[in-house]
């Protein structure tokens, strides 16, 4: 099992920082008439409070309407609604039509805002400049820590050898490093895959596997992890969280910097509702998303409900966040939380994807709770799930934990075949209560290498049975199966949580 007792903002505070009101988006013009354009005004009141170095706008009670992106793009800004069922932001257009088509990478006719951009969208301001550039020049904009060509990087020094789960390393050159910094720990896999391997528990298996042409996940890597320095002494550096993996020599391991993060900055107390439209067919959202946390580390979503959206709460490139009390509801969404593009150490705790309102149409998928593209150390927490599953959309996450969940699992998985494995090791499912016993992605001992399955109802296989990845024992533990009344405790995150607190 992974350690991930200090996911979350603030390594998974309770409380999150109270920032002074700077701001009343109705002293910048908005209108809770439900029918005035209300996006420029809430967006001058959030430049202004980023000008003013922080603060908090409040979003009075009463229905406002957007006809644009909302962007939290400074430090220590705070967006907050009256609370979910009082302040409401009805958008009325969607990415497509805001920003232009965000194509695929990988070409054809998809559209990446089925798995990217929000209508609120938190994102450092030179990072969300760079996006929009690109998506109107028809490029692709890369998304993650390190900037469109993933070349947005020094070195600050290089690290010795160490083992997953130290908290101290030690460095070549400490000069440039500080407690309180953000800094990435990059590792670069090796001609033969051997960080791949590692992510996948290392031995036979993964051995014997064919990474070459899995070209989209070797475009995941180097795998970046940012972590803030705890402190530092000599040529010693203590990081805030532990190792993720190991740390050897043939994988160039080196603390760079990255693009400009967002820390600090959140959203509170409000209702995002867009104009309900029929889901679009699977890949081809139009984006009437929800709320996105990218290249954010120590930030949050409190008390927000989104609704008739395609995608609901995202998590690209995004580290150490806190997606907290949250509700998607209305007709039904492709991804209800999507969690990518390396993102690290958040938690999703006290959420609820409620039954869709209207029948899905034909050719839509749903997805539920979303991970991919070598993302780790996340936990999803005390959900309240009435459709969906647990989707591990392929591109190798590991490490991630799933704990004190109810499903009613009608959902299916995705992922391209080029994106690789669907498990690497050490996934976590712990006390998940799936009421239709449908077994797909929850009983997991059959696919994940180095995996626990500790706790769970009897589940039965149904139309999207999959095979694992890897060849001979996979080194998985199935423990209490057929019940979940004995499992103690009953929240793994929160177990872990506690004892790191004594």
């Amino acid at each position: 099992m992974p350690y991930v007792g200090r996911a979350g903002c603030h390594g998974g505070a309770t409380r999150f920082p109270r920032r002074p009101v700077v701001a009343d988006v109705r002293d910048h013009g908005a209108v809770a008439d439900g029918t005035t354009d209300c996006a420029p005004a809430i967006n001058r009141a959030l430049a202004a409070a980023g000008r003013a170095g922080g603060g908090t706008v409040l979003v009075p009670p009463g229905t406002y309407r957007i006809d644009d992106v909302i962007r939290v793009a400074h430090d220590n800004v705070v967006l907050r609604g009256a609370g979910s069922t009082r302040t409401k932001l009805y958008a009325t257009r969607n990415l497509t039509e805001l920003i232009g088509v965000y194509g695929s990478r990988y070409g054809g006719d998809k559209s990446s805002w089925s798995w990217a951009g929000g209508l609120v969208w938190l994102a450092p301001e030179a990072r969300w400049n760079s996006l929009v550039t690109a998506i109107r020049a028809r490029d692709w904009p890369f998304e993650g820590w390190t900037g469109n060509r993933r070349d947005e990087w020094r070195t600050l020094t290089t690290v010795r050898p160490a083992p997953r789960g130290s908290w101290t390393v030690t460095v070549a050159d400490a000069t440039r490093l500080r407690p309180g910094r953000l800094v990435l720990l990059r590792l670069a896999d090796d001609p033969g895959h051997t960080l791949l391997e590692h992510m996948a528990g290392d031995g036979p298996g993964p051995e014997a596997y064919h990474w070459d042409d899995k070209t989209k996940l070797t475009s995941y890597v180097p795998y970046e992890w940012p972590v803030r320095i705890a402190r530092v002494r000599g040529r010693k550096v203590t990081l805030e969280r532990p190792l993720p993996l190991d740390v050897r020599p043939e994988w160039d391991p080196r603390l760079t910097t990255h693009v400009r993060e967002l820390t600090g900055a959140g959203v509170e107390g409000l209702t995002l509702e867009a104009v309900e439209t029929p889901q679009s067919p699977h890949l081809l959202d139009k984006g009437h998303n929800g709320i996105v946390l990218q290249c954010a580390y120590d930030c949050w979503v409190d008390d927000v409900v989104v609704r008739h959206v395609d995608n609901g709460f995202g998590l690209v490139a995004a580290s150490a966040c806190t997606v907290r009390r949250t509700r998607v509801a209305g007709r039904g969404s492709h991804h209800p939380y999507f969690c990518r593009e390396g993102s690290h150490d958040n938690l999703i705790e006290d959420f609820t994807i409620e039954r869709r309102t209207t029948p899905a149409p034909s050719n839509t998928q749903l997805h539920g709770i979303n991970v991919e593209g070598l993302s780790s150390y996340n936990v999803w927490s005390r959900g309240d799930m009435r459709m969906g599953t647990f989707d591990s959309h392929r591109g190798m996450p590991f490490a991630n934990v799933r704990t004190d969940i109810t499903v009613d699992n009608n959902g299916r998985h995705g992922g391209d075949a080029t994106a690789g494995p669907l498990f690497g090791a050490r996934f976590t499912h712990w006390n998940i209560r799936v009421t239709n016993e449908r077994a797909g992605l929850m009983k997991i001992d059959g696919l994940a290498p180095y995996s626990a399955t500790v706790g769970i109802n009897t589940v039965r296989e149904f139309d999207q049975v999959d095979v694992p990845d890897f060849t001979g024992d996979l080194r998985s533990r199935l423990e209490l199966y057929g019940t979940t009344d004995a499992v103690r405790p009953r929240n793994l995150y929160e177990a872990q949580k506690a004892l790191r607190i004594k």
